[in-house]
Order: structure tokens, then C-alpha cells, then sequence
């Protein structure tokens, strides 16, 4: 059996019972929720309004990796949370991208990019350094875009 069958075999047997989280993806976002297949996370960094969405199973690093059901499912909540970004913050783009060379584990970042915004039009990776939010406009975005997802 090729790799890629067996972890699609390990999925669909128990797909959440040895899912472990990138300590990088910890340290550099938040969790806002769990919508299905993913956690939806909010980076650490003010300079964009930007999400993340982590499919919840075990060593997954590409997209062909997940089971047809799951790439699906990935689409599904991508564009539920693409939308719902574009709705929260007005952005002229909504940038979406998997590109997993540093951080293996799949995951796929959802951007809102406007026209003067901290890099504009490049792109946001190895741009400058992180700049927080606090507390209160973490907690104050994180609101809004868990209310643009609800129907």
C-alpha cells in the first residue's frame, strides 16, 4: 500500500485520535473555533486580517493527502471563512494559500489584503516583524468574524 493510502486509511479509522498541532502554529495564532474539519486560527499579527485553517488529522501535509471527503470539506470551510473575512473587513482581496515549507503540517492561510496595507501587493510571508494585537482587538475581531460565520 502506497504512504498516501495509509494515512488515508489512518483517517478515516480514528482522524482526530492522534491529531497534534504544530508548536509554531500554537505560538503564532490563536484558536477562534473548531468549524468541522478545521481549527480556524487568528494569526498574531495586526498588520493583516489574517486566518488560518488547520484540518484536524494526523500527518497531513498536502492536500492530496486528505481523503476526497476531507478536500471537500477543506474547500467547503476555505470558502466559508474567505467569505466571511471579505464581509468583516471590506479587503479589495481575500489572498488563500498552502504552502507548508516551513510548518509541514497542512494548513491554509486566508489573507484580507487591501491597497496600502502593510506590504501591498507583496506578499505578507518574511515581511517585517509580527505586530500584536491586544487583548481587546483580538477579542473584538475574533467576535466579528465568529459572527459573519454564523448563519
Amino acid at each position: 500500500m502506497p504512504w498516501h493510502d495509509s494515512r488515508k486509511q489512518a483517517c478515516r479509522e480514528n482522524p482526530l485520535s492522534d491529531f497534534q498541532l504544530d508548536e509554531r502554529i500554537v505560538r503564532d495564532s490563536d484558536l477562534l473555533t473548531k468549524i468541522g474539519l478545521c481549527e480556524l486560527r487568528l494569526m498574531k499579527d495586526s498588520r493583516w486580517p489574517w486566518l488560518m485553517l488547520v484540518p484536524q488529522r494526523p500527518g497531513v501535509s498536502e492536500i492530496f493527502d486528505l481523503t476526497p471527503l476531507d478536500q471537500t470539506m477543506l474547500t467547503f470551510e476555505t470558502t466559508l471563512v474567505a467569505e466571511a473575512l471579505k464581509t468583516v473587513t471590506g479587503a479589495t482581496k481575500i489572498n488563500v494559500a498552502a504552502l507548508g515549507n516551513i510548518v509541514r503540517q497542512l494548513h491554509v492561510h486566508v489573507i484580507a489584503r487591501s491597497e496600502g496595507d502593510a506590504n501591498w501587493p507583496g506578499p505578507v510571508w518574511g515581511f517585517g516583524t509580527a505586530e500584536p494585537r491586544t487583548a481587546d482587538e483580538t477579542k473584538a475581531f475574533s467576535a466579528k468574524i465568529l459572527d459573519a460565520l454564523t448563519p
